[in-house]
């Protein structure tokens, strides 16, 4: 895979998810997490996959990440065939193309906020300066201290800061705010928001929190593996406005 693609304008279509299935054999059972899911997400816009535990929502972000494969249908991004990529390609893929958030924030503790951050951006192409990243979190008063010495969501800005500092044209969230007291994950929503307006990604957030999906563009609701509805929200909430 090429490391570099043609700049994408507003609107055009980022992936192509087309009939996927995904089964996992767990012994003498097999468990069916997708169940020919069909979706295109579109560059820069912000999405919410929002349904119960177990509906998909997780194996679909994992399978657009090149995290996992599926088992019957394709993935493509921005053209390119996902679903017959080697490990390599999906490394370079993961490596250049998308930031990944997860619920829990994945710091080195014997590292500044600074340092986790340049983790990513010494192998990045483009990166920001970490100080930079921070800053676009509202953190750059805290690049010197510990994990340790930082709240739950100031941890987590971090991993938003590590996440985006390499300008990736993705932005993979799995549940960012389900760790956090409603307070804290309005603020980590807020910069997740900000994130987007100002770089730009095209970013994808997993909830089962309904409210966490007024501040979408679009919400893809998931239920039993497959996609029972795509809802086009007319007027986004910001995030600092939302309470649950």
């Amino acid at each position: 895979m090429e490391t570099t693609l043609t700049p994408l304008t507003t609107g055009a279509t980022v992936f192509e998810v087309r009939g996927v299935t995904k089964v996992y054999d767990m012994g003498e059972t097999q468990v069916h997490a997708l169940r020919g899911v069909d979706l295109d997400l579109y560059a820069e816009e912000l999405i919410v996959l929002l349904g119960p535990s177990g509906s998909g929502k997780s194996t679909l972000l994992n399978i657009v990440g090149g995290l996992d494969t599926a088992t019957e249908g394709t993935v493509t991004y921005r053209g390119w065939d996902l679903t017959h990529a080697d490990e390599d390609e999906l490394t370079l893929y993961r490596r250049f193309h998308v930031g990944f958030i997860f619920q829990f924030y994945n710091l080195i503790p014997s590292l500044t906020a600074r340092e986790n951050v340049a983790i990513v951006t010494e192998i990045a192409r483009d990166p920001m300066d970490p100080t930079e990243a921070l800053d676009l979190v509202g953190l750059a008063d805290r690049a010197d201290h510990f994990p340790a010495q930082l709240s739950g969501g100031q941890q987590q800005r971090v991993a938003i800061a590590r996440a985006v500092a390499k300008r990736p044209a993705v932005l993979l969230c799995d549940e960012p705010t389900g760790a956090l007291d409603s307070e804290t994950g309005v603020v980590v929503l807020d910069v997740l928001q900000t994130v987007n307006e100002e770089v730009g990604t095209t970013t994808a957030l997993i909830t089962h929190n309904r409210v966490v999906s007024n501040m979408a563009e679009r919400v893809i609701h998931l239920s039993d593996g497959q996609v029972r509805e795509v809802e086009t929200i007319p007027e986004q909430v910001p995030a600092r406005e939302l309470s649950w």
